[in-house]
């Protein structure tokens, strides 16, 4: 499919069909096109560039020839003796780096010889500015035919610039199409690659989405089953039994808080005395009330029963006074007291014993079990399936990119295309985008 172009191009490209030296060109066809050109290219940078070379090879060979031979040519008799010692002094050294810049290697390569010369040519010039404007005098003649060889090897170097310049403009455009043709297969093997994935995406959605209204199907079903009576009769029970387990702890804790109360004070009391014994029996007792469980029995009513008459002697004193009602109730009759703690204690475990028993029950009914395990799953799915969604949305985003960025990809190969080898192309691009 012919890409869509500008208006003006498309005008263009009909009053042009008629040109039967139009070529059409197909985008998988752009490399092995690029490789010809390139070839083209380049034989033709050789074949220009092949006489200049030999001239300058050819050049540069004289031009040494002619800075050893000064060495060995003849003063003018008629030289100031100074000038003749300056140019003695300066001789070696301008031969030298002449030599030095003459004898570098030059490539076969022509843009590896094209910056040998030109760096060869420099340091000529800077020997003829340096060393060689002392020997200009001395020898007028030689120096002039130094300088006409350097001048020679300049113009070779100039026709090289031209055909350089033309090639690297040319290549400049060569790899600017690749890269732009590079670019788009990149991202035509991407976009194939996403609709796959988008494809597997989909059908995860649909398999986990199926999943969860099986489960929920499954649910509604256990929901009506039969086994669920009795299971919703233990649970009405095992709220009913809580209630009143934590009604009898609910008064265990008001009235173990009030007689523990009562206890630090002794405690205070038979501290300031050194009572070590009564120390010791109301710490005990102070300790198995203040626990968050309810203890044992017999451990609470033991030490209830030593524990009271301590108290009860101390308030008989007046070492302790009673301030409210509750702590009245509890210190008038310790004996009841005694037995209610003793009895609530034992009814708190007993209470205790027989809710573990029911939600053990419950814990082990298959249905419930079966119920959990669906419920968990749902759960897990539903996780899932948002992340298959959100891998959706973003996959669907990065299309949506990837179609605005193409066609300004597209047409800047067009302009590149146009740019090298003129309007005498037809590129063919796939609709590649199209799902």
């Amino acid at each position: 499919m012919i890409m869509v172009r500008p208006m003006y191009k498309f005008i263009k490209n009909i009053l042009k069909r008629k040109d039967p030296h139009k070529i059409i060109l197909a985008f998988d066809a752009i490399p092995p096109w690029l490789n010809n050109h390139e070839q083209i290219l380049r034989t033709s940078l050789e074949t220009e560039t092949d006489i200049p070379v030999q001239k300058i090879r050819n050049a540069t060979a004289q031009l040494q020839h002619i800075v050893n031979g000064i060495a060995d040519a003849e003063h003018d008799p008629a030289i100031h003796p100074k000038l003749k010692t300056i140019a003695k002094n300066s001789l070696p050294l301008f031969v030298k780096a002449m030599n030095a810049s003459l004898s570098r290697e030059f490539p076969e390569d022509i843009e590896g010889f094209y910056s040998a010369i030109v760096e060869c040519v420099k340091g000529c010039l800077n020997s003829t500015r340096g060393q060689g404007r002392y020997l200009q005098v001395v020898f007028p003649d030689e120096m002039k035919a130094v300088k006409t060889g350097i001048d020679s090897i300049g113009r070779e170097i100039n026709l090289i610039t031209t055909s350089l310049t033309t090639y690297r403009k040319q290549k400049t455009l060569i790899n600017s199409i690749q890269s732009l043709h590079d670019a788009l297969q990149d991202i035509r093997i991407d976009y194939e690659k996403s609709l796959e994935k988008d494809r597997r995406i989909s059908t995860r959605i649909t398999e986990i989405t199926n999943r969860i209204a099986n489960i929920e199907k499954e649910l509604t079903d256990c929901s009506s089953d039969a086994r669920m009576k009795e299971v919703n009769e233990k649970k009405s029970a095992l709220v009913e039994m809580e209630k009143k387990r934590d009604d009898k702890t609910h008064t265990y804790t008001a009235l173990s808080m009030t007689a523990s109360h009562v206890f630090r004070k002794a405690e205070k009391i038979a501290t300031k005395k050194r009572q070590n014994t009564e120390i010791s029996t109301l710490r005990h007792a102070i300790s198995l009330l203040s626990d968050h469980t309810p203890p044992d029995t017999n451990d609470l009513s033991s030490a209830l029963t030593i524990a009271c008459p301590i108290v009860q002697r101390m308030v008989a004193d007046g070492d302790i006074a009673l301030k409210n009602k509750e702590e009245r109730a509890i210190f008038s009759d310790t004996g009841r007291f005694c037995t209610d703690m003793f009895t609530i204690c034992k009814d708190i475990r007993t209470q205790e014993l027989a809710c573990k028993s029911v939600k053990d029950s419950l814990l082990s009914d298959p249905i419930l079990i079966r119920i959990d395990s669906l419920e968990r799953e749902k759960k897990q799915m539903e996780y899932m399936l948002e992340k298959e969604i959100h891998s959706q949305k973003d996959l669907e985003e990065w299309k949506e990119k990837i179609k605005e960025k193409v066609p300004v990809l597209q047409e800047e190969l067009y302009k590149k295309i146009d740019e090298f080898i003129g309007e005498g192309v037809q590129l063919q691009i796939d609709d590649w985008m199209k799902d």
